[in-house]
């Protein structure tokens, strides 16, 4: 992991390795907030460099608002 300062610049060859250690990273699982954390960085970078580089971003999670949370919803309200 390179040592970055804090709001630096990052162009040219240490930006493609960077980008290189971030995708392998998100590819085993590891999300944009700890990547960010680990490298001293914003979320927002993090986020475009891992889009720069053509990675397919996974989904939020958590609850969703389509039918299946509906019936969710649903179901508890009766239990109670």
């Amino acid at each position: 992991m390179a040592t970055l300062k804090k709001g630096a610049r990052i162009t040219g060859a240490e930006r493609t390795k960077l980008a290189g250690d971030l995708k392998k990273a998100y590819d085993k699982g590891t999300s944009i907030r700890e990547l960010a954390d680990k490298h001293g960085r914003s979320y927002g970078f993090v986020h475009r460099v891992l889009s720069e580089s053509g990675v397919v971003l996974r989904g939020r999670g958590g609850a969703t608002r389509g039918k299946a949370a509906a019936g969710k919803a649903t179901a508890r309200a009766k239990t109670k």
